[in-house]
């Protein structure tokens, strides 16, 4: 989502400050003498990538003709341009040869190959031309395959899903992960004990096995089996949900002078069914105020009230909090969610998932404060990057989003609403594959996968691309950065489709210094903003930078050297009619100022819902 500080850190770590893990070898043992070795390190190092550097040194008494390096790097990582070496990638695992010019190494003498990364992650378990890095001997081959798991159980279901939990294997070494079997096809592999397999028929009778495997590739015998039938209805019905969701933020009422008034005076709060009022904070493991002035304190005029009527100064509440209870009383069909978290306070929720009973507790009591507890109908967690590194890094593990959410549905129970916000980032092995979203999905009524954001000026020099495509197109930046991509991901992880909604960004994304017109042109750094470079309002974007042409069901324009994309009511249309394709749950979007004084975005997703 797009706030203070922005979805994505843009400013850069210094390069300067490189830790000493960030080698994977500084200098070869005792013992490397006589052996090939290699030596890997990061030249720089800027947060969310990397440059890096292997040197090989020929230890041994005579040359060698040849040399392969191979190493793993963890979920989030990835290695991209590679110079002096051939790169060749299956999963987490890299392997790097030598071109047809430097596989000769002479007795004593030294090669190096570079490489630049993204993520904060780095390599394991490095060999070069089969041997350990460092010239050790390496250990005794795991022939040992773990234990069968035990206890495989069904733990929920809906129409198209069925979740599963079992018992942890054991192994001399180490469990790895998981292999889940419907029947004879594996259908999932997870890294905990549970999981959601989706993509499911109504009213079918599955039988599902689980195998653990170890690092060394020893898989165990199959579970005992359990079978499970799936609710009658669900698939997808030919359409999709008409849930319209708007954030609101307790920020906007200062430099952007939006209040809640101007949601209805706006012709927005009789198009919205919920409303997400960002950011309470997340601190010391629990859940807590985010700005009490503007949240319950501000004093309204009059003329700036909901309904015409001024804040007493000894009145129990007043603030956005008394505002948006006026607006309910004028749309009694409207549902007000506390969205905690966000971009900035993410990094919260790893204190908070060391124990999330407690966390629930404090968030519970908070929502529910008597002084404001009939203006919320539920929570809306926005935790954006767990098990991840966002504007800090998480290392809460991938079961901590799904414990801390099912213990937020158990202190909430049924009648209120729990949502999240989570990742859209449906790279191989990105951000969607280290947390068990699909899990997760049991105890939420629904996810709002960001679905913008996908590019932007935090690279500075472009390419240009839409920050929030629908598809994939020849030429985006990164795969797996479109809408349909992680709406699919997020199926095939379990999460039934009316429990996702799609995400609309009411701003858009630019550049400067562009020359070229089409998407993919370089750009010299961020286009300027009212509030923050290289971001700006739709209702700004639409007389600043008109649009000109689409790409991937996106606006874009070139106005002088700026370059931005953002949607439009046609694009959203268009969207819309994705999303009831897709069986969708309807659509949320960030955030109602940046609409124009008649909604004319809101106006488009409601009407493309129908």
């Amino acid at each position: 989502m797009s706030r203070p500080g922005g979805r994505r850190a843009i400013a850069l770590a210094g390069a300067a400050t490189l830790a000493a893990a960030t080698a994977l070898l500084t200098a070869p043992p005792a013992s490397s003498a006589e052996a090939v070795t290699a030596a890997c390190k990061k030249t720089s190092d800027w947060g969310t990538g990397f440059d890096g550097n292997c040197t090989i040194t020929n230890g041994t008494g005579s040359a060698i003709s040849s040399w392969k390096l191979e190493a793993d790097l963890p979920s989030g990582t990835s290695v991209g341009n590679v110079w002096n070496a051939t790169k060749t990638v299956s999963g987490n695992h890299y392997t790097f040869a030598n071109t047809g010019w430097n596989g000769t190494i002479a007795a004593g003498a030294t090669t190096s190959f570079g490489f630049g990364g993204t993520g904060s992650g780095w390599f394991t378990g490095c060999k070069i031309n089969g041997a350990t890095c460092d010239g050790s001997t390496p250990p005794e081959k795991d022939t040992e395959a773990p234990s069968a798991p035990s206890g495989l159980r069904s733990t929920g279901k809906t129409a198209t899903s069925v979740s599963l939990a079992w018992n942890a294997s054991t192994d001399n070494v180490g469990v790895t992960g998981y292999d889940v079997y419907n029947g004879s096809a594996k259908a999932a592999s997870v890294t905990g004990t549970s999981t959601t397999v989706g993509g499911l028929s109504a009213k079918t009778a599955y039988t599902f096995t689980v195998k653990a495997k170890d690092a060394a590739g020893n898989t165990s015998s199959a579970s005992a089996p359990v079978s499970a039938t799936t609710d009658e209805g669900g698939g997808n019905p030919g359409g999709g949900g008409d849930k319209v969701v708007g954030y609101f933020t307790n920020w906007g009422v200062y430099q952007r002078n939006y209040h809640v008034k101007n949601v209805e005076t706006s012709g927005s709060a009789a198009k919205l069914t919920h409303i997400n009022y960002a950011f309470g904070n997340v601190t010391g493991g629990r859940c807590a105020i985010g700005d009490s002035y503007a949240d319950y304190d501000k004093a309204y005029t009059a003329d700036q009230s909901v309904d015409g009527v001024a804040d007493n100064w000894d009145q129990p509440l007043r603030g956005n909090f008394n505002q948006l209870r006026k607006l309910k009383k004028l749309h009694p069909d409207l549902k007000i969610l506390w969205s905690f978290g966000g971009w900035t306070w993410s990094g919260g929720f790893g204190q908070a998932a060391q124990n999330p009973a407690a966390f629930a507790e404090s968030c519970y009591n908070l929502v529910e404060d008597p002084r404001w507890a009939d203006v919320f109908d539920g929570i809306d967690i926005d935790w954006e990057y767990p098990n991840a590194c966002g504007l800090t890094c998480d290392t809460s593990g991938p079961d901590a989003f799904r414990k801390l959410m099912a213990a937020v549905r158990a202190k909430f129970g049924s009648g209120d609403l729990v949502t999240a916000a989570i990742t859209a980032d449906a790279s191989d092995g990105g951000k969607m594959d280290v947390t068990d979203y699909g899990g997760a999905a049991q105890y939420v009524d629904w996810y709002n996968p960001m679905t913008y954001d996908y590019f932007g000026a935090w690279d500075a020099k472009g390419p240009t691309a839409p920050h929030s495509p629908l598809t994939s197109y020849p030429g985006i930046p990164h795969e797996g950065f479109n809408s349909t991509d992680t709406i699919s991901k997020l199926r095939a992880k379990g999460v039934p489709a009316n429990k996702l909604l799609l995400g609309i960004g009411f701003y858009g994304r630019g550049w400067t210094g562009v020359t070229q017109s089409e998407p993919g042109g370089t750009a010299t750094g961020a286009a300027p903003g009212t509030y923050e470079a290289g971001i700006e309002d739709y209702k700004v974007l639409k007389g600043k930078c008109p649009a000109t042409s689409t790409v991937a069901g996106t606006a874009y324009g070139k106005c002088g050297s700026e370059w931005w994309s953002y949607d439009t009511p046609s694009t959203i249309r268009g969207k819309m009619g994705f999303a009831g394709d897709q069986g969708l749950g309807g659509a949320f979007f960030w955030e109602l100022s940046g609409d124009t004084t008649g909604g004319e975005l809101i106006t488009a997703i409601k009407s493309g819902l129908g």
